[in-house]
């Protein structure tokens, strides 16, 4: 007689090899069609007729709680009744945590409060409104030394379906002047036309000298002021801008007294809006990926306590010659607040403090130049918020300026090609133009474009100023 071989017994692990052995396009299950391919059913099936292996539903669940009526006796117990009122007392102190935490936060926020703003400019730059703008024409670089001889030409300031555009260019390309004459034998002169809007013969006539290391501005640029048309004591700006793309050029959104009530720069004060550099994200200082909102304040040039009152903003991809961005301040007695965007974007927020004004802020108290102790220049201010000298009128400027001499480029840093306060600073960086130029974007790329310009005045139209 035939011996019977017995089967093995069924288990999750000879289940599991039925299952790979039907799934296998090789199997003999497979490969004799008995069983349909990828059908869980026959799967189930075949491990029937391997194994004995009991696939029965799952059991429903069978609760366990007592039912009708149990003693409880914990609830007799006196600690019981402690252990509630312990838990009340709890949630009222938590409760009064959440008060107490409300309180605290409208007691800080409501000084900054939004409050009432009257809009007292608002331009899309359909046109240049040359009654409300102002094309500075200087040569002396203003207040930081910079290369660019700013004009009226239609080439570095105008008007198209993108907005405003304020664009450096070449001197020696746009105007009759030669390269040659940049560097020798030439002089430039603005009062004989008339054109010149500075107050000082340096900011109105140049003069190219190989000997004294002094040259014609080999760039040409524009800036445009708000000067005594447009101002604001207290309130907010905001302008929509796309920023330049090129080395050593320098963009910027700034506020300048109307009146130099305090002195000269930088007594009277100055808010940058915006500022940033042209390089690329490579600069180690910051390229165009980067803007700083800043104050500049103090009783001399040396001593200006801007760097207490600055602060830069990264953007994380691409950079701001990329798209539109919204560069915009807050202004009030007792604050001045920076954002990008929208309001809950703070760059830097500057609170004043009646008991700790700006001077004292600053130390100068305890600087002496000369052997003299600094004098506090807004000691007659009237601010009752120790906001001097922000406690007065400014106007608007949007500005494109290249190179300059008062460090916003440091030396030695991103292969910088002058040394600031060197007689032939302005040389030595147009010899290098074959390296920087390159960089610089093509067309309006290379310079700011505007968008629009909005000012408010602090309080309801038509209230008294504060």
């Amino acid at each position: 007689m035939a011996e019977t071989q017995e089967q093995p017994e069924a288990s999750p692990r000879t289940m599991r090899k039925a299952v790979q052995v039907v799934g296998n396009n090789d199997s003999p299950l497979h490969s004799s069609g008995s069983l349909a391919p990828g059908s869980f059913t026959s799967v189930l099936a075949a491990g029937r007729g391997l194994s004995s292996l009991d696939m029965s539903s799952k059991r429903r669940f069978r609760s366990y709680r007592l039912r009708g009526e149990y003693e409880k006796p914990w609830l007799a117990d006196p600690a019981m009744n402690k252990t509630k009122w312990n838990n009340w007392i709890v949630r009222a102190f938590a409760l009064l945590g959440f008060i107490l935490a409300g309180v605290a936060a409208f007691i800080m926020i409501w000084p900054y409060r939004e409050g009432n703003y009257c809009l007292i400019y608002d331009d899309h730059f359909t046109t240049l409104d040359k009654t409300v703008w102002t094309q500075e024409v200087q040569l002396d670089g203003f207040e930081a030394g910079s290369f660019d001889w700013t004009t009226t030409d239609d080439k570095n300031s105008y008007v198209d379906s993108n907005g405003l555009h304020i664009v450096p260019t070449l001197t020696n390309q746009t105007t009759s002047i030669t390269s040659n004459d940049l560097y020798a034998n030439y002089t430039l002169d603005l009062l004989k036309d008339g054109s010149c809007t500075g107050r000082s013969n340096r900011s109105c006539i140049a003069t190219s000298d190989p000997i004294k290391g002094t040259m014609i501005p080999p760039i040409r640029s524009a800036r445009l002021s708000t000067r005594g048309k447009r101002s604001i004591r207290y309130g907010k700006v905001e302008v929509v801008a796309k920023l330049p793309k090129g080395d050593w050029i320098w963009p910027a959104i700034r506020m300048m007294p109307e009146d130099s009530v305090y002195g000269e720069w930088p007594r009277s004060g100055e808010i940058d809006v915006m500022g940033s550099r042209g390089n690329s994200r490579q600069y180690p200082e910051g390229g165009r990926d980067y803007y700083y909102g800043t104050l500049h304040w103090g009783p001399t040039a040396e001593n200006d306590g801007y760097w207490r009152t600055t602060q830069a903003k990264q953007i994380r991809r691409g950079d701001y010659s990329k798209a539109f961005h919204t560069y915009g301040i807050q202004w009030t007695p007792s604050y001045i607040y920076f954002y990008i965007d929208s309001r809950i974007h703070q760059i830097l927020f500057v609170g004043f403090h009646a008991t700790k004004p700006l001077y004292d802020l600053g130390g100068f108290a305890r600087v002496a130049e000369n052997q003299t102790l600094l004098a506090n220049p807004w000691a007659m201010s009237s601010s009752t918020t120790g906001n001097a000298p922000f406690d007065q009128r400014f106007h608007l400027i949007l500005d494109v300026a290249v190179g300059s001499n008062n460090g916003w480029f440091l030396d030695h840093v991103g292969e910088k090609p002058w040394i600031d306060g060197a007689k032939n600073a302005q040389w030595t960086f147009w010899d290098a133009a074959a390296r920087w130029l390159p960089t610089w974007g093509e067309g309006d790329e290379r310079g700011m474009t505007v968008r629009s310009v909005k000012m408010w005045q602090l309080g309801q139209c038509g209230q008294a100023e504060l």
